[in-house]
């Protein structure tokens, strides 16, 4: 059981990832459309689906994490 908790826990560090991918990317959006507020829209949209992406990386992180516990913790 100890192993199957440890792999789980691994799965979940995607979320850590994933989190400071977006601070990241939220950062250097930000720092753009300081610079250039006329793309701000381009910036915005680009953003958007970049934080959709790096988040849907985190939810199946925590997936593959549940799937880890219930199926193979309960063999």
């Amino acid at each position: 059981m100890g192993l199957i908790a440890i792999g789980a826990a691994i799965a979940v560090l995607t979320g850590a990832g994933a989190g400071i991918g977006i601070g990241i990317a939220t950062a250097k959006a930000t720092e753009s459309i300081a610079r250039q507020p006329e793309a701000k829209g381009d910036i915005r949209t680009s953003l958007i689906l970049g934080c959709a992406l790096a988040e849907a990386t985190a939810i199946y992180g925590f997936v593959i994490a549940l799937l880890i516990i219930f199926i193979l913790g309960s063999k």
